[in-house]
């Protein structure tokens, strides 16, 4: 009986132990996922092999050697380890020695690539993972090839194969995109200059610049040489000594009559998004209207979709989150959001910003800057959001409807005391754009296609001002409504011809309205404009010859003048020796609308452009012809390009020059030339960017009516240089560079006593427009990055920048004005931002 109850007790104790220890077994997979994110490794194999397989885990206090032992013991498969980092899993059954295996990346940055098709010649294929690895049977006679769009083929000879490791395979960027490429990887990644003389960026893989941590379409534009910011706003752009509204602004085929939120501090273009940006500053396709000084088409519109993604950011100044999927498997929808989050917490950053944009404005100057305290109580903020639906029908027809809507509010009310009697103002200001496109693309043969958009604009600047204790309402409202169509047709004739022919229609409204309660004033002025335009383009490109040709014409027709206007572009590029190119662009161009000043107070003094139309007469339509000749040279990681450039603008008027000075209230008509010259130098080594530019220019006006006709442009700057250090490897990326630029124009008082002449209209007495220059303008900047990725394939980012290190104090611009107060001439002074921290952080999956 006793032996009994002990074979009892140990066959219990056994089956228990047996059944606890079947309770501890777990999939393999899961084990597998543990020692991933334990010892930062990454496990590959087939999920066939392993699927059906559990096992009890080895212990965490194990190495990662001994672990893979006790892999290998239970599980009978074998492990193979390549370099720590990654271990490919295989079993007895497919005898790995059969096999080769391999991992794809980038030779631009060494970044794995997913979905390259490997294939042995005439035999199996496979493609690679999120990793870049990928696992093929092995072949006796026929090489490796290893593909991707975008990319070189690469062919791996069967001798190549025999070695047991793992292979690393690098490729670089299609050969024959670059056909069209003449300096890529200009000043930093993502961006490069075409062989048609455009400027093109691409965001997504934009690396870094200084002061900068995100993308912002229109900062990155200004580290191209010949393209400033007089006075430090992305809301006025010169290009070659343009203003900022002879710029053409394109969203998905919508013109954009606003471009800043923060009324010029931060691009109203959300930076997150999958676009590309085409900057022309000369040579403009015929197909461009309007834009006198340059064109900025921005395009979200992608060719293909991989899969759904998601990110959301923040940083100092605003949050956005941006989504992408699919709805079918020809169709997806695109959004995104972004907005201040300034009216949660007022951060550094949106102080300096704040400071900088509403210095001497009638917020700032609040009664006639005296030196009195008030109160206020602001309220700020910008929203922007865009949407898009892309619908792919058969394989010849693609449709895709564009939204987009920009808005910043400010509401100011202040008050005062002043000699017991309370002085109030409330004060509101709307700026908006809304625009939507759809376009249909319809590829009917192999050498026939045609490009069809029909889109709207709408765009209000809405101001109002309460002085409460006079019972006055000051009211302002400049509305801009833009319809317009194009179509584009394309005819290959054979491999190096092209000829595009097409119809443009653009009805464009605006609306000027001034309104005052007491004493009661009411002026409103509507104006219309129908333009069409007939256009053909003929494109010959020869890669044996080296040689690149684009000659277009545009006719365009107004119908209220009933005026035609003849445009010619040119696009020439040739090949001297395989690194050394010549490039020569030309181009005629006219524009119909654009911004005039009234008064320097409009609109608080803050946005006082507002648009107009073209009459014909007093306001006439702005016409431009411009050259210019190019050389660039590109070897061993050098890059030199010289710009020698040529341009005229006739048709201005002196209201949309900015002046305040003794012109601030003379409207006449002339026109300015630009002569001047662009030059880069950039070296690359391994991971570190180097360049230095250069660009110097004279930009003198001409109004016939003046007294004195001839003096220099508002926006002149002579000498522009700047440089930049950008060191970008792997994850990591750290900028920093400097900008220097001799002073804008100003014109300074001949005496610093008031004229009274005429006492009810007193006056200052002024030298001739624009005598003197102000103090160089310096700036360092800094900004770095850094991302990672999770094993869930999850990637982080952080960002940091640091804009005018030095905290300069840096003149932009300088007027005078009458102190009613103290009968005197004051010196109102406008500086640049002071030291301005940012910090972002973002998550994309």
């Amino acid at each position: 009986m006793k032996y009994n109850s002990v074979l009892f007790f140990c066959l219990f104790f056994v089956l228990s132990m047996t059944a606890q220890n079947r309770s501890e077994a777990i999939a393999l997979k899961d084990i597998l996922q543990t020692i991933e994110k334990q010892h930062l490794i990454y496990f590959n194999y087939i999920d066939n092999e392993i699927v059906e397989l559990k096992i009890i885990p080895p212990k965490k206090s194990l190495s990662l050697n001994k672990k893979i032992s006790y892999l290998e013991k239970k599980t009978n498969l074998f492990f193979k380890n390549i370099d720590n980092k990654f271990i490919t899993i295989f079993s007895d059954n497919r005898d790995d020695t059969k096999n080769i295996c391999g991992y794809v990346y980038s030779k631009e940055d060494n970044s794995p690539l997913e979905n390259v098709n490997i294939k042995f010649e005439d035999g199996f294929s496979t493609s690679t993972n999120i990793k870049g690895y990928f696992e093929l049977k092995k072949e006796k006679s026929t090489d490796l090839l290893i593909s991707n769009i975008g990319y070189t083929t690469e062919k791996i000879s069967v001798s190549d194969l025999q070695n047991k490791n793992c292979l690393k395979i690098f490729i670089e960027v299609e050969i024959s995109e670059l056909n069209n490429i003449i300096a890529n990887q200009l000043l930093t990644s993502g961006i490069s200059k075409k062989i048609n003389g455009t400027f093109e960026i691409k965001p997504k893989k934009l690396g870094i610049l200084p002061g900068l941590i995100e993308a912002d379409v229109l900062q990155t534009m200004l580290q191209i040489p010949g393209i400033y910011s007089a006075d430090e706003s992305i809301s006025s752009i010169n290009v070659r000594g343009g203003t900022h509204d002879q710029n053409l602004f394109l969203w998905n085929g919508i013109k954009m009559y606003q471009t800043g939120h923060f009324f010029g501090l931060i691009s109203a273009f959300n930076p997150n998004l999958a676009h590309t940006i085409s900057i022309i500053k000369n040579g403009t396709s015929a197909f461009y209207g309007e834009g006198v000084s340059s064109v900025v088409d921005i395009s979200s519109n992608t060719n293909n979709f991989k899969k759904n993604s998601f990110s959301a950011g923040i940083n100092m100044i605003d949050a956005d989150v941006y989504s992408k999927f699919k709805i079918s498997k020809k169709s997806f929808v695109e959004i995104s959001g972004r907005k201040s989050i300034t009216d949660l917490v007022k951060t550094p950053t949106y102080k300096e910003y704040y400071n900088k944009a509403f210095q001497n404005t009638s917020i700032t100057n609040f009664y006639n800057n005296q030196n009195i305290d008030y109160l206020g109580d602001e309220k700020f903020n910008f929203y922007d959001i865009t949407a898009k639906y892309s619908q792919q029908i058969g394989q010849k027809n693609h449709f895709i409807l564009d939204f987009i809507t920009i808005n910043d509010q400010l509401k100011i009310f202040q008050t005062t005391n002043i000699s017991s009697q309370i002085q109030s103002e409330n004060n509101i200001l709307n700026q908006k754009n809304y625009g939507s496109n759809l376009s249909w693309m319809r590829h009917w043969n192999t050498k026939n296609s045609s490009h069809l958009n029909v889109y709207t604009s709408s765009y209000v600047l809405n101001a109002e001002k309460d002085q409460i204790q006079d019972n006055q309402i000051v009211k302002q409202k400049n509305e801009v409504l833009d319809n317009g169509l194009k179509l584009e047709n394309s005819h290959a004739i054979n491999s190096n011809f092209t000829l595009k022919n097409g119809y443009q229609f653009n009805e464009i409204a605006t609306i000027n309205s001034d309104e005052v309660n007491s004493p009661i004033f009411y002026r409103r002025i509507k104006e219309v404009l129908r333009i069409h335009a007939l256009i053909v383009e003929a494109k010959y490109n020869d890669t044996i010859s080296k040689i690149y040709f684009n000659a277009g014409l545009r006719l365009n027709y107004i119908e209220q003048f009933k005026k035609k206007l003849l445009e010619p572009r040119l696009q020439f590029n040739y090949a001297i020796t395989k690194y050394f190119n010549l490039e020569v662009l030309g181009e005629f161009k006219s524009q119909n609308s654009y911004q005039v000043i009234d008064l320097q107070n409009d609109y608080f003094g803050i946005e006082k452009r507002r648009w107009i139309l073209a009459n014909n007469t007093t306001i006439p339509i702005q016409r431009s012809k411009q050259a210019s000749i190019s050389l660039f040279y590109n070897k061993n990681n050098w890059l030199f390009t010289i710009d020698n450039f040529y341009k005229k603008v006739t048709g201005i008027n002196s209201s949309s020059q900015e002046f305040q000075n003794q012109l601030e209230f003379v409207k006449t008509n002339g026109d300015y030339k630009v002569l001047g010259i662009e030059m880069l130098v950039q070296k690359k080594i391994n991971h570190f960017i180097t360049w230095l530019s250069y660009t110097y220019n004279t930009n003198n006006y001409h109004f016939p009516n003046l007294e004195q006709p001839v003096f220099p442009n508002n926006f002149k700057l002579d000498h522009i240089i700047s440089w930049a250090g950008i060191y970008d490897r792997k994850n990591l990326k750290i900028a920093l560079g400097s900008k220097w630029y001799s002073g804008k124009p100003a014109t300074t008082p001949m005496s610093s006593s008031i004229n009274y002449s005429n006492f009810s209209d007193p006056k200052i007495d002024y030298n001739t427009p624009n005598n003197t220059i102000l103090d160089d303008f310096f700036q360092v900047n800094f900004s770095t990055t850094y991302k990672w990725e999770s094993l869930d394939h999850i990637q982080y980012k952080l960002g940091f920048s640091l804009l005018n290190i030095l905290n300069r104090k840096n003149e932009i611009n300088e007027y005078y004005r009458i102190n009613t107060v103290t009968n005197s001439i004051e010196d109102v002074k406008t500086f640049s931002l002071r030291r301005t921290p940012n910090l972002s952080f973002r998550i994309t999956y």
